[in-house]
């Protein structure tokens, strides 16, 4: 039976790295690929998740499953019993989607992206809308997948959402989302009454080689190892992981706004230090990986905006940035540029919103997404409904479907749902972990002013990033902060910073 669990962590190892190999043929896709190679890169990819996934879903790794599954738990490690765990969890969702779909899936996905590029250039949703109805309709096929047999899900968005977070559901996260919102609008308010801070010195003019130099070397500072990874440009930042010792960043740069590449390139680089900091034990399994988007979230933008956006930070990153761009900064103190970065005022671009208002960008999403999902809410309709919920939730109104439903890479290369809920769980959890970091090392601040990070890392590593998927979402934050996931710790959090 042991033998059966060896071939079992065998056969996983093979699914795994098929998998990266895909994220490969992802990561230069997104990167270097040439204009015209989309089609054919497109079926690669397909060819490469369709092996992966039929291997998972072979009545052999069935059996090899229920063999090991049988096993007395006294006998197993604490990792062995994860494994299994997981293990049960990834074969049962994928037995649910047909190879050959999700293969023609994976193919759309390429194609759309590509569109998605163009028509974002070109502000033309009508050339990219037919293109998103058919995700749309894949969309509601994979929940119908799910909705079948014994589980039967309460809204078609539950199966995407308990894939990217697992014990997560649409009306859990509804109910969290409208406590937040309760408190986040008069907050936004308050704060876009404020007197306007100097912000004239972000949309100076940067060349892109120079950001490009001093963004590598702010990565490697914070920590980010280019021994074991390397950071590209692209439309849409993101971190991949290729291997143990190969775990890419990607950053995009505007020379006229300088905070577009700081910040893409301190989130991705949170999200690089978990796949980095998980047990080498784990590595080549099932869970070598972060356990969810949202906790994976968390990481990046704890190093986004708790950190990368403080004073401490800034005390000591400044005099650097000031000095590489000395011919462009030099009139600008360091109080101006903090009080810069961290103006609160509506935006209509999610990325580059303030840390206040990114969670009315996120719930607008959620809830558009479900509409779509649900069939109340028509694709050609997306971009009037957009714009009506950033006028009455920001007081904005895109004037460009580029500035509006454009903007987001999510719908354009992966299915409707089951994403954006993650970047604010990640939002709340940061706030929740970095409370725990503080009351463990209150000295972490006063090393950030040094340009220490080390205290920081260790305990990150040690209560979070180690741990890689062994234990699901909501155990692993009642671990680090002995409570359930709340949005009391971020409202704290912005109180304290913000007024």
């Amino acid at each position: 039976m042991h033998t059966a669990l060896q071939s079992l962590k065998a056969r996983f190892a093979e699914i795994d790295d098929l998998r990266r190999a895909g994220s490969v043929l992802q990561w230069d896709m997104s990167t270097y690929m040439p204009q015209d190679g989309t089609a054919s890169r497109g079926r690669m990819i397909a060819t490469v998740e369709k092996a992966a996934h039929e291997k998972l879903i072979d009545p052999a790794l069935a059996e090899l499953l229920e063999t090991a599954s049988g096993l007395p738990e006294a006998t197993l490690s604490t990792d062995d019993r994860a494994f299994l765990r997981l293990a049960r969890r990834q074969f049962t969702r994928a037995s649910k989607i047909p190879s050959a779909f999700k293969a023609e899936f994976l193919q759309h996905m390429a194609e759309t992206y590509d569109v998605w590029i163009h028509a974002r250039k070109a502000n033309d949703f009508n050339a990219v809308a037919p293109f998103l109805e058919k995700t749309v309709r894949y969309s509601q096929a994979i929940s119908d997948f799910f909705n079948s047999g014994e589980t039967a899900w309460v809204h078609p968005m539950d199966p995407h959402i308990e894939d990217a977070d697992p014990g997560m559901t649409t009306a859990g996260l509804t109910t969290l989302f409208a406590d937040l919102r309760q408190d986040l609008v008069p907050l936004v308010r308050k704060l876009s009454s404020h007197t306007r801070p100097r912000t004239d010195f972000l949309s100076r003019v940067y060349p892109k080689p120079r950001q490009l130099e001093f963004l590598n070397w702010l990565a490697q500072s914070i920590g980010y190892n280019f021994n074991r990874g390397r950071q590209d440009l692209t439309h849409h930042p993101f971190m991949t992981k290729l291997g143990a010792g190969d775990v890419r960043i990607t950053t995009r740069v505007d020379e006229t706004n300088l905070c577009d590449g700081i910040f893409s390139t301190i989130h991705e680089s949170g999200h690089a230090f978990y796949e980095v900091g998980i047990s080498p034990s784990l590595d080549g399994t099932i869970l070598g990986h972060g356990t969810s988007a949202g906790i994976h979230e968390s990481q990046s933008r704890l190093w986004e905006n708790l950190v990368g956006r403080s004073r401490e930070f800034w005390a000591y990153f400044y005099p650097h940035l000031q000095a590489h761009f000395s011919d462009t900064l030099q009139d600008v103190s360091l109080e101006e540029f903090y009080h810069g970065i961290n103006h609160v005022q509506p935006s209509l671009i999610r990325t580059d919103a303030d840390e206040v208002t990114y969670n009315l960008h996120v719930m607008i999403r959620f809830d558009i997404e479900s509409q779509l999902l649900d069939g109340s809410l028509k694709v050609r309709d997306l971009p009037g409904m957009w714009n009506d919920r950033y006028k009455s939730d920001l007081g904005i109104r895109p004037p460009s479907d580029a500035q509006g439903c454009l903007q987001d890479v999510h719908w354009y290369y992966g299915s409707i749902g089951g994403m954006f809920q993650g970047y604010t769980i990640g939002n709340l959890f940061s706030a929740q972990c970095y409370d725990a970091a503080l009351k463990a090392h209150p000295e972490i601040p006063e090393a950030m002013m040094q340009g220490n990070f080390n205290v920081l890392h260790s305990w990150l590593k040690e209560n979070i990033y180690q741990h890689g998927s062994s234990l699901f979402p909501q155990e692993l934050i009642q671990r680090v902060t002995g409570r359930d996931l709340s949005s009391k710790p971020f409202l704290e959090y912005l109180k304290r910073k913000y007024l």
